[in-house]
């Protein structure tokens, strides 16, 4: 079998992103879509994202190679159901849900483990819906495959294949296995993200002094809290024990930190801090994986206008390329307020001696 028509049942965030990976991969992929409105299969068939689109599901997913399921959990379920005597022998579905124990389990009282390889791309954005898809957000992300112990293994060569045209990098797990990775690496960090965000609104001043002032670290630990509650209900509600006994671990932990820092002995969470610097470094280091090292200098510029024009001619006339640049609105943890990231060691190596031998004061993370 040859992966070349493709069906989704739902086309939002991901949904769209994973579409138009396919297409810039494949261009000649047929490309069959469902979705509730009839404006969302517009805009998709406008784009040249889909080939067809329908608001019912239908026998038009008959001859599909691969169908993704994109809604939420409960309502791929269901949709599983819906699809059961649509398709034919041959087809394989997917979904791309966070949580892989539930649809693994309708699979089975389904009778579908013959054609089911569940799917993950941890990829995403705060933003939803097909208007913010992006095929670039599954580049350099881990796409996780939880197969049946009855799917064709060439099924599954075909899909990992199929991932890696995407720019993704696939990885296959157990179902059980894989509910447990992400609630500890995704799922704990977004309850834990939206508590702390809750936490300062609760003891801000009636000023709002709080969040006036709040600065990089807690903005950066704090973004996921602003992804969709819908879907982030949805996903913490399929994964409760793994995601409870998970919590219960990080309390007692916070529960020590307390009595540390209630403590007062001086270095009592150094060791907090030293262990935890070093596991998190050791992810820049890591050959794979979407967290990569940065190449990143901080430098002082004057307030006015012309100066980061300056900047940037000064790179190029030297020859060194700017992968990204952009203003630092704080001082919390960066010195500078230009903030300029480069392709590689080199590049960074060059662009601080250039700066420091026409003394722009300029800083570099440790």
């Amino acid at each position: 079998m040859s992966m070349n028509t493709f069906g989704f049942l739902s086309l939002g965030l991901i949904g769209g992103s994973i579409a138009k990976a396919i297409r810039n991969s494949n261009p000649n992929a047929k490309i069959i879509a469902y979705a509730r409105r009839q404006n969302t299969l517009d805009e998709a068939l406008a784009n040249g994202i889909i080939d067809i689109g329908t608001t019912q599901i239908t026998d038009i997913f008959y001859d599909c190679d691969l169908i993704f399921l994109c809604a939420p959990v409960s309502i791929n379920n269901r949709f599983l159901e819906q699809l059961k005597p649509m398709i034919s022998s041959k087809t394989i579905i997917t979904d791309v849900g966070s949580v892989k124990g539930t649809i693994h389990e309708t699979v089975e009282r389904l009778g579908l483990n013959h054609q089911f390889i569940g799917g993950h791309p941890m990829a995403g954005s705060e933003k939803t819906g097909l208007s913010n898809a992006n095929a670039m957000i599954l580049e350099n992300a881990y796409y996780i495959l939880t197969p049946t112990t009855e799917v064709p293994q060439k099924a599954v060569e075909e899909y990992y294949t199929l991932v890696q045209a995407m720019g993704a990098i696939p990885l296959v797990l157990s179902c059980s296995e894989h509910d447990y990775v992400t609630a500890a690496v995704s799922h704990v960090p977004h309850l834990v993200a939206a508590a702390l965000a809750n936490l300062v609104r609760d003891h801000d001043t009636a000023e709002g002094t709080m969040k006036l002032i709040a600065a990089g670290g807690f903005k950066d630990i704090t973004r996921i809290a602003s992804s969709s509650p819908e879907m982030w209900e949805s996903i913490c509600m399929s994964n409760t024990k793994q995601i409870a006994d998970l919590l219960d671990d990080y309390i007692t932990s916070l529960q020590t930190i307390s009595k540390e820092v209630r403590s007062g002995r001086e270095g009592a969470v150094f060791d907090l801090f030293t262990a935890s610097k070093q596991y998190r470094d050791s992810f820049l280091d890591s050959p794979r994986g979407p967290i990569k090292k940065v190449f990143v200098c901080y430098v002082d510029i004057k307030d006015e206008a012309g100066s980061i024009a300056a900047v940037a001619t000064l790179l190029a006339k030297a020859d060194i390329s700017i992968k990204n640049i952009g203003i630092v609105h704080n001082r919390e943890f960066e010195a500078g307020v230009l903030q300029v990231e480069y392709y590689n060691q080199v590049s960074l190596d060059n662009a601080v001696a250039l700066f420091e031998k026409l003394h722009y004061p300029v800083y570099q993370r440790k």
